[in-house]
């Protein structure tokens, strides 16, 4: 029978681990997800996990391991964070390019300088290029979701592409919260055994792995690339389904909250979406039609599912907790701008950046953003287009 725990994002990403039994982690710990680390260290060393552990000189090693490792037909995860995951960004394009289902737990914290070791989405906005699927999740019961569903989804041979889960750093990775938790058994028969499309350890079909590509090539193999993340939407579906059928709890591309009758909302990713949700609720109790879309899956990025939730709006605000210099706003709000560009019916949208380096953002926040979403809707007219939320000017 599941049973409820006691868990941080840190630890529930590592239960879930603890539970699929992966045949490699490579990993070199970096706060706010050490812990990930730690915990699976210590049920390797108590013998409860089998697992080869492995904790090379850096990050970028680690991803390197991974990556020699899932080529060999193992099954692989590694977390991170940070500057972390940007000592990987050389290997995290040679994992996507291998078409190697590497598994990695993200707590989401800023990029220096200067320094903070607090949650934002800098990190991850950074790699959304890369080539991995990004599943972001609002609690630790969605990160412990999240990371079994990402073994299935990354594994099929449909897609065999990398998976980042993602969940906000100490907001999610150190916050304790009740978790629902699988039997070992149930967890282990839905993700499988990996059932790898090649192995460079296959000696009676070898095959050659990374060689130079020049012009002659290099833009097919790019372009085979993209089929995985092509019928990634397709298999992140169906893995949702069966998870739902199995354990309950259902999963898509975005999450409707209150969006039945909305006439403004607010489309956001990760922890902040928990806090929207409680001021939707209030505003509604007031009579205001207010909704909320949170993104679970920002790649492959869910343009239809997007484009059919926001149509029919006359407001809308976009929420990102990342900036990207030089662009027309961030980059969570120039994808959902680009989804809506050929529809028929478009809000007005606008754009916030917030939570920079771990800055709060509280509820009478998001009251302010949809109190001047409703004026919008009223007059018609936008203002600014970029406008930041907490911040000292």
């Amino acid at each position: 029978m599941s049973e409820i725990k006691i868990l941080n994002g840190n630890a529930a990403i590592a239960w879930a681990v603890k539970q699929i039994n992966p045949d490699v982690v490579a990993a070199y710990p970096i706060t706010p997800s050490t812990s990930i680390v730690e915990h699976i260290a210590k049920y390797v060393a108590d013998g409860v996990m089998t697992t080869e552990f492995v904790t090379p000189e850096s990050e970028h090693s680690a991803m390197s391991m991974c990556v020699g490792a899932s080529t060999g037909g193992a099954r692989v995860f590694t977390a991170t964070a940070s500057q972390g995951l940007a000592l990987m960004f050389e290997i995290l394009y040679i994992a996507a390019s291998l078409r190697l289902p590497i598994v990695a737990g993200i707590a989401n914290r800023s990029l220096s300088a200067p320094i903070n070791i607090h949650g934002d989405h800098s990190d991850v906005m950074a790699g959304r290029d890369t080539g991995w699927i990004q599943i972001h999740s609002e609690n630790s019961q969605e990160a412990y979701d999240n990371i079994i569903q990402a073994f299935r989804i990354g594994e099929h041979k449909d897609v065999s592409t990398p998976v980042m889960v993602t969940m906000d750093g100490f907001i999610l990775s150190h916050a304790l919260q009740d978790v629902v938790v699988e039997e070992d058994e149930k967890v282990k028969n839905f993700v499988g055994e990996r059932d790898p499309l090649y192995t460079a350890l296959d000696v009676d079909h070898p095959i050659t792995v990374g060689p130079i590509d020049f012009t002659d090539y290099y833009f097919e193999h790019k372009r085979s690339q993209m089929v995985g993340m092509e019928n990634a939407p397709r298999v992140i579906k169906e893995v949702g389904e069966e998870f739902k059928k199995e354990f309950g709890r259902e999963y898509g591309f975005i999450e409707l909250y209150k969006m039945e009758d909305a006439e403004i909302a607010i489309v956001v990713l990760g922890s902040t979406a928990g806090t929207t949700k409680i001021v939707v609720d209030e505003l509604r109790n007031k009579g205001k039609k207010v909704g909320l879309v949170k993104m679970r899956v920002y790649r492959p990025f869910p343009s239809r599912e997007i484009v059919d939730a926001l149509s029919n709006l006359k407001a809308v605000a976009i929420l990102d907790r990342a900036m990207s210099p030089g662009a027309l706003g961030g980059p969570l709000f120039t994808d959902v701008r680009s989804s809506l560009y050929e529809s028929d019916k478009k809000p007005i949208l606008v754009n916030y950046i917030y939570g920079l380096g771990g800055r709060d953002i509280a509820p009478k926040h998001i009251e302010e953003v949809y109190s001047r979403l409703e004026k919008i809707a009223a007059t018609g007219k936008r203002g600014e287009l970029l406008s930041y939320i907490n911040l000292r000017e």
